[in-house]
């Protein structure tokens, strides 16, 4: 049984805006962005609010057209060799409600074709917080590892993102976390189907998931000073 808010002519978009990642032909198919895409997701974004605040009640849920969790379709191309206009998927970050931008914590959901996963973390935090971040593992070493082997959450999740070649400068290249250390980025993927995407059952699924990660996002919030 489908969902509600993501079915098969969401991907039968995407795939056609893969092939023509131009401006004209989307502006030629608007409304089936807006029937396919744009309102199942805010619609989607609403909905989650509830669930959201039960895990945690500083991650917000913002069904707005602009400005809110649904990330924007166009992509940035002013300082990237890749021009093409649009993004291919759909991006929703439920950022801290102190965050003011994607290099927030948050809990995050991308759905594009065959590439589907919730994410939660930190994505490129800036110097600041990277250092919170490492200062917290080299304090609380057992709670990190605990988070990270929570049994839900290392079945569910593995760690992506950049790493460091060699250890931060100012830590001990010999700590038993090192590697955990050297991170860039501090998030945490879980994949999911194109099917678990369309299923009756899909916003239980992302919400289940985002549970298992409480451990590791409070940590996050922890090191960085802000409410979880």
């Amino acid at each position: 049984m489908a969902n509600r808010y993501f079915s098969k002519p969401a991907f039968t978009f995407l795939n056609k805006l893969a092939k023509n990642n131009n401006r004209e032909w989307f502006n030629d198919h608007k409304q089936e962005y807006e029937d396919t895409i744009r309102t199942p997701a805010l619609a989607f974004i609403a909905d989650i609010s509830h669930e959201l605040a039960m895990i945690s009640p500083h991650f917000l849920a913002l069904p707005k057209k602009v400005g809110g969790s649904l990330m924007r379709v166009h992509r940035d191309v002013r300082f990237g060799k890749d021009k093409r206009p649009y993004k291919t998927n759909i991006g929703i970050q439920f950022r801290h409600e102190l965050g003011k931008d994607v290099h927030a914590p948050g809990f995050y959901l991308h759905i594009e074709p065959e590439e589907c996963f919730v994410g939660v973390g930190i994505w490129r935090p800036d110097s600041t917080a990277l250092g919170k971040i490492r200062d917290h593992i080299c304090e609380q070493g057992k709670k990190w590892t605990e988070a990270l082997n929570e049994k839900p959450f290392k079945r569910q999740f593995e760690l992506g993102g950049d790493t460091l070649v060699r250890p931060p400068r100012g830590y001990d290249k010999e700590h038993p976390l090192i590697e955990s250390l050297k991170r860039k980025d501090y998030i945490a993927l879980s994949r999911l189907t194109n099917e678990q995407i369309q299923n009756a059952r899909f916003k239980k699924t992302v919400v289940d998931r985002f549970r298992m990660a409480d451990r590791y996002m409070k940590f996050l919030c922890k090191a960085l000073e802000l409410r979880y």
